[in-house]
Parts: structure tokens; sequence; C-alpha cells
């Protein structure tokens, strides 16, 4: 009878620990969101301009560009292992088989929007060097990301 009582409680501290370790996971899944939603949300405008939707706003490319250092080596950081179900994430088994190169990836975004934001002055700058500077994005998404349709 010691023995169940000392397996029972074993099993049941194993299964309370449990909700804390998700809720680290969850919390690193929702950190990243957090930040690519804010690097899409800084996207939104210069792509309108891309698009020729509205007219050509240096601020918010410049603002853009910043964002993307800003967030991209936080997010190379938030892909542990821990971290690959739950909380809705996007993220594709083949990116922790990859993680090297996503993080390769976030650093070439971050040092392409440094080089674009140091380039870019005018409306014929932004249309040469922006979509150099997004297709580091895209290329991500295609390879890491679940497809949204």
């Amino acid at each position: 009878m010691r023995t169940f009582t000392v397996a029972a409680l074993f099993a049941a501290s194993i299964l309370a620990l449990a909700p804390v370790a998700s809720a680290q996971n969850l919390e690193v899944i929702k950190e990243r969101k957090s930040l690519l939603k804010e690097m899409g949300k800084a996207t939104k405008a210069p792509g309108d301009m891309l698009k020729g939707a509205t007219p050509f706003d240096l601020a918010a490319v410049k603002a853009a560009l910043a964002k993307y250092q800003e967030n991209a080596p936080k997010i190379a950081k938030l892909f542990p292992d821990d971290s690959k179900t739950g909380g809705e994430t996007e993220a594709l088994p083949a990116l922790w088989e990859n993680k090297d190169d996503v993080t390769k990836r976030f650093e070439k975004l971050a040092a392409d929007a440094k080089a674009a934001e140091a380039s870019i002055t005018d409306e014929f700058t932004f249309m040469d060097e922006f979509p150099k500077v997004v297709g580091n994005c895209g290329a991500c998404h295609k390879k890491y990301r679940k497809d949204d349709k």
C-alpha cells in the first residue's frame, strides 16, 4: 500500500507541474508571435507603397526597417525546443530541424534592414531596396510557416 501511495503522489506531482511547463511554452510562442505581428504591422504601409496604393513616405519606410532591426534578433532566440506546439503556433516542424538556418535568416533580415536604411533615400531607392528586405520574410514563411490558405 505504501508503494502505491508514493507512486500516486509522484504521478500527481508530475501532473501538477505539466501546466507550468506548458505555460512557459505558451509565453515564448506568445512573445514571438507578438514581435512578428509588430513587424507585419510595420510592413503594411511600405507594402501599400510598393503596390502604388499609397504615396511614398520615407518615415514609414524607416520605421519598418527599424522595427525589423529591433525585432529580428529577439525572435531568433524564441524557438526553444519546448515551444514546437501549442499557442496556435504556425511554425512548421522543419524549423526545429534547421534552427541554425532560421537564426541566420533573422540575422540576415536585420543586416539587410540596416543596409537598406542607409541606402533608401527616395521612392526610387525604396522600390529597388525594400523588396530585397521583405524577401527575407517571404522566404522564411515559405519554408518554416504553415500556409494560412
